[in-house]
């Protein structure tokens, strides 16, 4: 790819790969940190539609989301809108401190215990226990133990107890006295191979997306901007989607622990690199989006020191 190129949008490449559900996941997650209203459906058809998604996909999609408890419909003046709703916008913060951090917070040989007996009647409740857990960053030690770094003990107490299954756990935290090489057994509680794989198809994609943003947006024009912003969100949006589940699959582990090639540090910052570079771009691309499709009665003066206004 020459210089003068604007970067892949990588849209029919993400598309078999990326639901509908996830992308408006991002979207919310995205929009939320310069909210100030709802978004309306029509801001989301058009924001989808620009990603290579149709409206009835997108709708049907968004009822999902809210059968979930995912999302509330927040009509504003008669218009049919949604938010997050409340009870999950804690789940977003959190995940903001593992997604957009540049180096986990690690701290050497401090390991959190989980121990944890669900009766052979809730088997379901077994799955959902370590289900959460995994998503925490978390591998399996043994049966009915799984264990972490130090740092996940608050956020383990804390999702267990939001979704009422802290009662068959117990929390351990303390040091591994252990006389071979801890990285051997780092590999059995994970599963690093397919862990690196997962890290190593983000690279495939993004390895160079710092390289080639920094290139399209120091020969960018004010004549283009407004392109610029519309690619911005559509390279970004999807590039998120992939990336944000991945941090939640690694052990968030000293590099002690990890093979020599770990590919986590390597995609994690790529992806930081280009979020740093386009992230503003993506936001200012929603934000105008939402206010265009927003009633004639709700104007932007109407939320003037809002955040939504400072994103425009």
């Amino acid at each position: 790819m020459s210089a003068t190129q604007a970067p892949p949008q990588v849209i029919d490449d993400a598309r078999p790969q990326v639901l509908h559900q996830s992308l408006l996941i991002t979207l919310f997650g995205l929009y939320r940190r310069t909210a100030a209203t709802p978004i309306p459906v029509a801001a989301l058809v058009s924001m989808m539609g620009a990603l290579g998604y149709d409206k009835p996909g997108v709708r049907s999609a968004v009822s999902r989301l809210k059968s979930r408890g995912i999302l509330n419909s927040t009509p504003i003046d008669g218009v049919a809108a949604y938010e997050l709703a409340e009870s999950v916008q804690e789940t977003f913060d959190e995940g903001d401190q593992r997604i957009f951090a540049e180096r986990p917070d690690r701290r050497p040989d401090d390991w959190v215990l989980v121990l944890f007996s669900v009766p052979e009647s809730k088997r379901n409740l077994r799955h959902q226990l370590r289900k959460h857990l995994r998503e925490l960053g978390f591998g399996t030690a043994a049966s009915g133990v799984m264990v972490g770094a130090g740092q996940l003990l608050g956020q383990a107490q804390k999702r267990l107890g939001s979704v009422g299954l802290a009662q068959y756990a117990e929390f351990f935290r303390g040091e591994y006295f252990f006389e071979g090489e801890i990285r051997d057994q780092v590999a059995q509680w994970w599963d690093l191979d397919a862990i690196d794989d997962s890290m190593q198809r983000f690279l495939d994609t993004y390895s160079d997306a710092v390289e080639l943003w920094n290139q399209r947006l120091v020969k960018e024009s004010f004549r283009d901007f407004p392109e610029l912003v519309l690619q911005a969100f559509q390279y970004y949006v999807v590039m998120l989607t992939r990336w944000r589940r991945l941090p939640y699959q690694a052990p968030n582990l000293p590099a002690i622990y990890l093979p020599n090639d770990w590919k986590e540090p390597a995609a994690r910052s790529a992806f930081v690199g280009t979020h740093q570079l386009i992230g503003p771009l993506a936001t200012r691309y929603v934000a105008q989006t939402v206010a265009e499709h927003l009633p004639k009665s709700l104007t932007l003066t109407s939320v003037r020191g809002g955040a939504m206004q400072r994103a425009l």
